[in-house]
């Protein structure tokens, strides 16, 4: 039967009781994810609490911290749960410890508040009672990749940070710092006193467990406490606690950690490529039902956590990470055998102006199903084309979220059987033709406009990615009858394709809302070729009959590009 030892200590107590001894954030959990608003909620409701009587007897209760005695070594303590208050714990006590060193050090308050806070991060002497090693820390997370375990750890020795870091460290650190320093040059002596109260008035309960296995099934039940679990969190602890060797379970958190740094540089999160990866399972087995969250399509099947348990799924969701961090970042690693061509860089351009994510469980199905093929990359440039002019052409036949949903995952079952995906559309011209121009202000005109720039013969470098809409006859202009128009009539024919263009962002600021003819001369500057042709425009003015007769040409070039892709 598991036992638990529940204790109640004050912050103080709880921090200063791990002399010699070390919080451990363990492999399985999540790594720190508290933001500012979190820990503004914490220091809020302490500064309340001090505040209201905080000085007096009263207490503040912080919740439970569940823990147990390391196996190997009992001065480690693993947290289980209440690691991300204890992190920023850390770091609040560490602002705070900051601010005293920049004030008289032979003031006996100042001196006196300062060993209480050094044995809540360090070890210290135990005749002295000073500290005399400050990269002795009472904390170290497994969890953390390299380089953010040097920020944490950076920062509690020397108390500095660097103000260029957008980690959750260093930002909370920026945060309490701030904090500690208004709140002391409003109340200059109080705020000694509201560090005190922190560390003497503030209750935390740990429960102690007796064995790891109770510790990892109450951490698989916190999903509803503190922060709410990222199905991923769970999956990992599943995969950690059915690993039989340490050596087994070391290899895994060494992969687990490198897919978090991937992740992160990739600009997604691990919960993003377990979902691509769902579609490429259920396309192997061939499974057409309705989509089920990610817990519970990885949890379900004839042995509960089968797939978890598979083998070859953290290679399989490390190598489409690393698939996607070259796709997004541009960054490739050394797993990843081809080069992205210029076709491919144009679609996948045009396809991230997609209203929803669909189109990538169809890139990372075939991503996964053709990659060892020698041809692949030209192959899947012409893929990626005609999966942008399907998925548009639906969209344009149908403007919702869900449009293309049973289409990709019929095409998923197709792509993991390597067998043709089938995009194809019989094309009503006149039809496609009347609906193409409802878009020119959707969440598809960016598309659109990127299609036709890249029809252009000369365009052959990818569009620059830091570009804007343009309207070549501006959106705002001085005079309210302009060349025979009058504000109504502008209006009108303002938002038409035939009146946009993508336009380089730096260019169009200088172009600003000047006329046509003025404007040219920032489009003759312009990298994108349908933009340069405007500057060699034989008229000075561009009025309704221009926009008109460049809307129809438009179409017409989308429709016919369209048809040609999907026949």
């Amino acid at each position: 039967m598991a036992e638990l030892n529940v204790s109640r200590k004050t912050v103080g107590k709880l921090f200063t009781d791990m002399q010699n001894k070390k919080f451990i954030i363990p492999e399985y959990q999540r790594p720190y994810k508290w933001d500012m608003d979190k820990c503004d909620t914490l220091w809020q409701d302490i500064l309340d609490f001090y505040e209201s009587g905080g000085a007096s007897n009263q207490e503040y209760y912080l919740g439970t911290i569940v823990s147990y005695k390391n196996e190997d070594d009992e001065k480690y303590v693993d947290i289980i749960d209440g690691q991300q208050r204890i992190t920023s714990f850390f770091l609040l006590l560490r602002a705070f410890y900051t601010k005293l060193e920049g004030m008289n050090q032979t003031d006996p308050r100042v001196k006196g508040l300062m060993g209480q806070i050094s044995p809540c991060i360090w070890d210290v002497d135990a005749i002295s009672q000073l500290v005399e090693d400050k990269s002795k820390i009472h904390i170290e997370s497994k969890v953390a990749t390299d380089e953010d375990n040097h920020t944490f750890h950076v920062i509690l020795e020397t108390g500095h940070h660097d103000p260029l870091k957008k980690d959750r460290y260093s930002e909370n650190y920026k945060y309490f710092l701030d904090k500690c320093s208004e709140y002391a040059s409003t109340n200059p002596i109080r705020w000694q006193e509201l560090c005190v109260s922190i560390l003497q008035k503030c209750i935390i309960l740990p429960i102690e467990c007796d064995t790891p296995d109770t510790a990892l099934r109450i951490f698989s039940t916190l999903n509803d406490r503190g922060m709410p679990l990222a199905d991923s969190d769970i999956f990992k602890s599943e995969i950690y606690k059915s690993k039989p060797t340490p050596e087994e379970k070391k290899d895994f958190n060494d992969k687990w950690k490198d897919l978090t740094e991937y992740c992160k540089k990739a600009g997604l999160s691990i919960d993003d490529v377990f979902r691509y990866y769902t579609h490429y399972l259920r396309g192997k087995n061939s499974d057409r039902s309705k989509e089920v969250g990610l817990r519970k399509f990885y949890q379900m099947g004839a042995v509960k956590n089968e797939r978890l348990h598979a083998a070859d799924i953290i290679e399989n969701i490390n190598e489409l990470t690393l698939f996607w961090l070259y796709i997004n970042k541009d960054i490739k690693e050394s797993s990843i055998q081809f080069e992205l061509s210029i076709k491919s860089r144009k679609q996948l351009q045009i396809l991230n102006c997609y209203p929803n994510e669909f189109w990538k469980y169809l890139v990372s199905v075939y991503y996964l199903v053709y990659k060892s093929e020698q041809d692949f990359e030209p192959k899947f440039a012409d893929f990626l084309e005609r999966l942008q002019a399907f998925i548009l052409v639906k969209f344009i036949e149908k403007p919702t979220v869900n449009a293309i949903k049973d289409d990709i995952y019929q095409k998923c079952i197709l792509i993991a059987h390597k067998q043709d995906p089938a995009l194809k559309i019989v094309i009503d011209q006149q039809a496609l033709s009347e609906r193409i121009p409802i878009y020119s202000y959707s969440r598809i005109t960016r598309a659109l406009l990127l299609v036709h720039a890249y029809l252009h013969p000369d365009q052959e470098e990818v569009i620059p990615h830091i570009h804007e809409i343009e309207h070549i006859f501006p959106k705002k202009w001085q005079n309210t009858n302009y060349n025979g128009w009058d504000v109504q009539e502008a209006k009108m024919y303002l938002e038409k394709f035939g009146n946009k263009i993508l336009f380089e962002k730096k260019l169009n600021i200088q172009a600003g809302n000047g006329y046509f003819n003025a404007k040219k001369i920032r489009y003759n500057e312009s990298e994108i070729k349908c933009v340069k042709d405007l500057a060699n425009y034989p008229k000075s003015d561009w009025i309704k009959d221009d926009i008109i007769e460049r809307e129809q040409k438009f179409i017409g070039d989308i429709v016919s590009h369209f048809e040609q892709l999907l026949s």
